[in-house]
Protein backbone atom coordinates (compact mmCIF):
# COMPACT_ATOMS: atom_id res chain seq x y z
CA UNK A 1 0.00 0.00 0.00
CA UNK A 2 1.33 3.19 -1.26
CA UNK A 3 1.08 6.29 2.11
CA UNK A 4 0.64 9.25 1.02
CA UNK A 5 0.63 12.70 2.50
CA UNK A 6 -1.16 15.38 1.33
CA UNK A 7 0.20 19.04 1.64
CA UNK A 8 -2.25 22.01 0.73
CA UNK A 9 -3.46 25.31 2.00
CA UNK A 10 -6.82 24.41 1.02
CA UNK A 11 -8.80 22.08 2.59
CA UNK A 12 -11.28 21.37 -0.55
CA UNK A 13 -8.39 20.44 -2.56
CA UNK A 14 -7.05 18.12 -0.09
CA UNK A 15 -10.58 16.95 -0.18
CA UNK A 16 -10.84 16.27 -3.58
CA UNK A 17 -7.39 14.66 -3.30
CA UNK A 18 -8.17 12.66 -0.72
CA UNK A 19 -11.26 11.39 -2.37
CA UNK A 20 -9.34 10.34 -5.87
CA UNK A 21 -6.47 8.77 -4.26
CA UNK A 22 -8.20 6.47 -1.83
CA UNK A 23 -10.19 5.28 -4.35
CA UNK A 24 -7.10 3.52 -5.88
CA UNK A 25 -6.87 -0.30 -4.17
CA UNK A 26 -3.09 0.67 -3.25
CA UNK A 27 -3.09 4.34 -2.21
CA UNK A 28 -4.03 5.55 0.42
CA UNK A 29 -4.07 8.90 2.16
CA UNK A 30 -2.47 8.80 6.07
CA UNK A 31 -2.45 12.76 6.45
CA UNK A 32 -2.93 16.46 5.43
CA UNK A 33 -1.14 19.59 5.95
CA UNK A 34 -1.90 23.15 5.29
CA UNK A 35 1.39 24.14 5.84
CA UNK A 36 5.16 23.58 4.96
CA UNK A 37 5.94 23.75 9.43
CA UNK A 38 3.10 21.30 9.20
CA UNK A 39 4.64 18.99 6.71
CA UNK A 40 7.89 18.84 8.52
CA UNK A 41 6.34 18.33 11.81
CA UNK A 42 3.53 15.17 10.40
CA UNK A 43 6.23 13.38 7.86
CA UNK A 44 8.30 11.43 10.85
CA UNK A 45 5.10 9.94 12.21
CA UNK A 46 3.12 9.28 9.32
CA UNK A 47 5.89 7.64 7.23
CA UNK A 48 4.37 8.33 4.06
CA UNK A 49 5.45 7.00 0.39
CA UNK A 50 4.74 10.17 -1.23
CA UNK A 51 3.86 13.71 -0.05
CA UNK A 52 1.65 15.65 -2.85
CA UNK A 53 3.27 19.15 -2.24
CA UNK A 54 2.10 22.18 -3.07
CA UNK A 55 4.34 25.37 -3.77
CA UNK A 56 2.43 28.62 -2.29
CA UNK A 57 1.44 28.14 1.44
CA UNK A 58 1.83 29.74 4.34
CA UNK A 59 4.80 29.64 6.68
CA UNK A 60 6.83 28.05 4.44
CA UNK A 61 6.58 27.50 1.05
CA UNK A 62 6.81 23.67 -0.59
CA UNK A 63 9.85 24.53 -2.40
CA UNK A 64 11.63 25.29 1.37
CA UNK A 65 9.47 22.84 2.93
CA UNK A 66 11.10 19.80 0.41
CA UNK A 67 14.83 20.93 0.78
CA UNK A 68 14.52 20.70 4.58
CA UNK A 69 12.65 17.48 3.77
CA UNK A 70 15.61 16.34 1.82
CA UNK A 71 18.60 17.19 4.22
CA UNK A 72 16.48 15.94 6.61
CA UNK A 73 17.11 12.36 5.09
CA UNK A 74 13.48 11.70 4.88
CA UNK A 75 12.62 8.61 2.44
CA UNK A 76 9.62 10.01 1.20
CA UNK A 77 9.55 11.35 -2.53
CA UNK A 78 7.65 14.97 -3.21
CA UNK A 79 5.67 15.52 -5.91
CA UNK A 80 5.36 18.91 -6.13
CA UNK A 81 1.08 19.22 -7.61
CA UNK A 82 0.38 23.06 -8.45
CA UNK A 83 -1.58 25.63 -10.49
CA UNK A 84 1.54 27.12 -11.21
CA UNK A 85 3.93 26.23 -13.98
CA UNK A 86 6.35 29.11 -14.23
CA UNK A 87 9.64 27.92 -14.96
CA UNK A 88 11.34 29.12 -11.28
CA UNK A 89 8.72 27.13 -9.32
CA UNK A 90 10.30 24.16 -11.91
CA UNK A 91 14.01 24.77 -12.10
CA UNK A 92 13.80 25.26 -7.80
CA UNK A 93 11.51 22.44 -7.01
CA UNK A 94 13.78 19.88 -8.86
CA UNK A 95 16.48 20.99 -7.41
CA UNK A 96 15.49 20.80 -4.02
CA UNK A 97 15.22 17.26 -4.49
CA UNK A 98 11.19 16.92 -5.79
CA UNK A 99 10.98 13.63 -7.23
CA UNK A 100 8.39 15.00 -10.12
CA UNK A 101 6.24 18.36 -10.76
CA UNK A 102 2.51 17.96 -12.07
CA UNK A 103 0.25 20.68 -12.53
CA UNK A 104 -3.40 20.57 -10.78
CA UNK A 105 -5.00 20.46 -14.41
CA UNK A 106 -3.93 16.69 -14.18
CA UNK A 107 -6.60 13.83 -14.88
CA UNK A 108 -7.42 11.56 -12.05
CA UNK A 109 -5.34 8.94 -14.43
CA UNK A 110 -2.21 10.93 -15.04
CA UNK A 111 -1.89 12.26 -11.11
CA UNK A 112 -2.59 8.33 -9.77
CA UNK A 113 0.04 6.94 -12.80
CA UNK A 114 2.38 9.63 -11.47
CA UNK A 115 2.06 8.83 -7.58
CA UNK A 116 2.74 5.50 -8.54
CA UNK A 117 5.91 6.68 -11.04
CA UNK A 118 7.84 8.15 -8.38
CA UNK A 119 7.47 5.62 -5.36
CA UNK A 120 8.81 3.08 -7.82
CA UNK A 121 12.08 5.29 -7.82
CA UNK A 122 11.63 7.42 -11.39
CA UNK A 123 10.86 10.76 -12.11
CA UNK A 124 7.67 12.58 -13.43
CA UNK A 125 7.05 16.07 -15.17
CA UNK A 126 3.94 17.41 -16.88
CA UNK A 127 4.63 16.96 -20.76
CA UNK A 128 3.53 20.76 -21.02
CA UNK A 129 6.72 21.12 -18.73
CA UNK A 130 9.21 18.48 -20.05
CA UNK A 131 8.20 20.02 -23.34
CA UNK A 132 9.20 23.88 -22.21
CA UNK A 133 12.28 22.65 -20.26
CA UNK A 134 13.83 21.22 -23.42
CA UNK A 135 13.18 23.90 -25.60
CA UNK A 136 14.70 25.99 -22.97
CA UNK A 137 17.70 24.41 -22.34
CA UNK A 138 18.15 24.32 -26.49
CA UNK A 139 17.91 28.00 -26.81
CA UNK A 140 21.06 28.15 -24.30
CA UNK A 141 25.00 28.56 -24.96
CA UNK A 142 26.15 24.55 -24.68
CA UNK A 143 28.28 24.75 -21.72
CA UNK A 144 31.62 22.90 -21.39
CA UNK A 145 31.43 19.50 -20.49
CA UNK A 146 31.89 18.84 -17.07
CA UNK A 147 36.22 16.47 -16.94
CA UNK A 148 34.92 15.78 -13.69
CA UNK A 149 32.36 13.94 -14.99
CA UNK A 150 34.37 12.38 -17.83
CA UNK A 151 36.41 11.07 -15.28
CA UNK A 152 33.56 9.57 -13.59
CA UNK A 153 31.28 7.96 -15.63
CA UNK A 154 32.02 4.99 -17.86
CA UNK A 155 30.95 5.34 -21.65
CA UNK A 156 27.73 2.78 -21.18
CA UNK A 157 26.95 4.77 -18.11
CA UNK A 158 26.78 8.23 -20.53
CA UNK A 159 25.04 6.43 -22.50
CA UNK A 160 22.35 5.70 -20.58
CA UNK A 161 22.47 8.89 -18.84
CA UNK A 162 21.72 11.05 -21.92
CA UNK A 163 18.79 8.55 -22.80
CA UNK A 164 17.58 9.48 -19.01
CA UNK A 165 18.13 13.50 -19.75
CA UNK A 166 15.67 12.96 -23.26
CA UNK A 167 12.65 11.46 -21.17
CA UNK A 168 13.09 7.50 -21.14
CA UNK A 169 11.68 5.18 -18.75
CA UNK A 170 13.71 2.41 -17.90
CA UNK A 171 12.31 -0.09 -20.34
CA UNK A 172 12.82 2.23 -23.46
CA UNK A 173 16.34 2.79 -22.24
CA UNK A 174 16.98 -1.18 -22.23
CA UNK A 175 15.49 -1.27 -25.54
CA UNK A 176 17.51 1.26 -26.78
CA UNK A 177 20.72 0.10 -25.37
CA UNK A 178 20.17 -3.27 -26.17
CA UNK A 179 20.27 -3.92 -21.92
CA UNK A 180 18.16 -5.78 -19.42
CA UNK A 181 16.28 -3.40 -17.29
CA UNK A 182 18.19 -4.92 -14.27
CA UNK A 183 21.37 -3.80 -15.95
CA UNK A 184 19.87 -0.33 -16.44
CA UNK A 185 19.14 0.34 -13.12
CA UNK A 186 22.55 -0.93 -11.81
CA UNK A 187 24.14 1.91 -14.27
CA UNK A 188 21.69 4.46 -12.49
CA UNK A 189 22.60 3.71 -9.23
CA UNK A 190 26.13 3.83 -9.74
CA UNK A 191 26.15 7.11 -11.52
CA UNK A 192 24.15 8.56 -8.54
CA UNK A 193 26.74 7.09 -6.43
CA UNK A 194 29.55 8.55 -8.55
CA UNK A 195 28.02 12.02 -8.49
CA UNK A 196 26.37 12.38 -5.13
CA UNK A 197 22.92 12.71 -6.39
CA UNK A 198 19.56 11.71 -4.86
CA UNK A 199 17.66 10.56 -7.72
CA UNK A 200 17.09 10.47 -11.77
CA UNK A 201 15.93 14.37 -11.48
CA UNK A 202 19.15 15.14 -10.19
CA UNK A 203 20.79 13.15 -13.27
CA UNK A 204 18.67 14.93 -15.88
CA UNK A 205 19.31 18.64 -14.26
CA UNK A 206 23.24 17.42 -13.78
CA UNK A 207 23.54 16.59 -17.66
CA UNK A 208 22.09 19.47 -18.70
CA UNK A 209 24.09 21.66 -16.67
CA UNK A 210 27.20 19.80 -17.83
CA UNK A 211 26.67 19.45 -21.02
CA UNK A 212 26.40 15.75 -21.30
CA UNK A 213 23.04 16.03 -23.44
CA UNK A 214 24.02 16.91 -27.46
CA UNK A 215 21.56 19.69 -28.55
Amino acid sequence: MIRILLADDQELVREGLRMMLDAEADLTVVGEAGSGREVLARTPSLDPDVILMDIRMPELDGIETTARLVRAGTRARVLVLTTFDLDEYVYRALRAGAAGFMLKDATREQLVAAVRTVVGGEAILAPSITRRLIEDYCRRPAPDAGSAADALITGRELDVVRALASGKSNSEIAAQLFLGEATVKSHIARVLAKLGLRDRVQIVIYAYENGLVGR
